[in-house]
C-alpha cells in the first residue's frame, strides 16, 4: 500500500468530513477545525486511503493520530505493514482501540489520561441546578446583576471584536512567554482568520459598552454532541466565564445532549477548572503501537 502525505488543506474539509462521520466516535482532536488551527503548531499532514484519512505529526516528533473513517471495515494489518516498524500511534478513542485489539495481535496499549475529553451533560450546565453548580450560579447572577452585557453571534464582522478581545487575553496571560499559550494563540487567530471559509463554526460573545469582553467557539461534532474549542473572557469582569459558558448552551446548543470541553494535557489548574463543572463522563484515549 503506498501511502502519500499531503499537508491539510481547506479544500479537502468536506470529504475529510465526510470519513469523520463514518467514526464510532467522535473526540475534539478529529473536528476538521482542530486539525486547522493546530495543523502548524504540530505539521500535520494528512493521506486520503481506501475508506478513511490517515493522519500524521511531523513536529516535535513523527507520530500517526487514529485514522477516520469507517474503522470496523478497515484492513488494519495492511496499514501495520505499510508503516514504518516503530511506528506509534496517539490520540486513539476507546472504539478504535478495542477494535485494534481483537483484530490486530501483539499491539501495546498505554493509557493517556491527559487527552481524555470531558463530556458533560449540555442540560446541566444550563440549568446550573443543585449544590454542585452551586457556586458557578452565583458566580453567573452576580455577573447578570452587575453587568449590562449583550450576547451575540459570531460572523465575520463580530469575529473582528472576538479577535480584539483575544488579542488582549493573549498580552494579559502571556507575561513569561509561555510556548504553550502561544501555540494556542496561534491556532486560535488562524480559526478567526478563516471563520468564512471553514464549515459549521458556531460561536457568539458578550458585549459590553460595544467591547468584547468574552467569546466562546463551537462546532456540532455529531447530531447529539457539541465541542468548545476555544473560550477566552475579560479578566475585569467577574463571572464572566460562567456567563458565556451558560449563554452560549443555552441559546445555541438546545438540540444538543452532551458538550465536549476537550482535554487538560495535564495541566493541573486546568483539570481542577475543568472537573469543577462536574462532567457526566470522558471519552477516553490511548496511545498505541501496532507491533508491540
Amino acid at each position: 500500500m503506498d501511502i502519500t502525505f499531503s499537508p491539510i488543506s481547506l479544500e479537502g474539509q468536506t470529504e475529510y468530513n465526510r470519513h469523520l462521520a463514518l467514526c464510532g466516535q467522535k473526540p475534539s482532536d478529529y473536528s476538521f477545525v482542530n486539525l486547522w488551527g493546530w495543523g502548524r503548531e504540530y505539521g500535520l499532514e494528512w493521506a486520503f486511503l481506501d475508506g478513511y484519512v490517515l493522519i500524521r505529526q511531523t513536529f516535535p516528533q513523527t507520530l500517526y493520530w487514529a485514522p477516520v473513517g469507517d474503522w470496523k471495515n478497515a484492513d488494519w494489518e495492511k496499514l501495520r505493514d505499510a508503516l514504518p516498524g516503530d511506528a506509534c500511534f496517539i490520540r486513539i478513542p476507546e472504539q478504535l482501540k478495542i477494535i485494534w485489539e481483537t483484530t490486530i495481535p501483539g499491539i501495546r496499549v498505554e493509557e493517556c489520561r491527559d487527552h481524555w475529553d470531558y463530556l458533560y451533560d449540555v442540560t446541566e450546565l444550563v440549568e446550573l441546578k443543585g449544590r454542585k453548580f452551586h457556586k458557578k450560579k452565583n458566580l453567573l447572577n452576580q455577573f447578570l446583576r452587575d453587568y449590562d452585557a449583550r450576547f451575540v453571534l459570531l460572523d465575520e464582522k463580530t469575529v473582528e471584536c472576538a479577535l480584539a478581545l483575544q488579542t488582549d487575553w493573549f498580552l494579559w496571560r502571556n507575561t513569561e512567554n509561555d510556548r504553550t499559550l502561544e501555540a494556542e494563540n496561534l491556532a486560535i487567530v488562524k480559526v478567526m482568520h478563516d471563520w468564512s471559509r471553514l464549515h459549521g463554526l458556531i460561536g457568539a460573545g458578550l458585549m459590553v459598552d460595544d467591547k468584547m469582553i468574552a467569546y466562546t467557539i463551537a462546532e456540532a461534532l455529531d447530531e447529539t454532541s457539541v465541542v468548545i474549542h476555544f473560550e477566552k473572557g475579560c479578566p475585569n469582569f467577574k463571572g464572566v466565564y460562567q456567563a458565556i459558558n451558560q449563554m452560549f448552551l443555552e441559546r445555541c446548543c438546545q438540540g444538543f445532549q452532551v458538550v465536549n470541553r476537550e482535554q487538560d494535557l495535564g495541566d493541573e489548574g486546568l483539570r481542577k477548572a475543568k472537573m469543577s463543572y462536574n462532567p457526566s463522563g470522558f471519552l477516553q484515549k490511548y496511545s498505541v503501537c501496532l507491533r508491540g
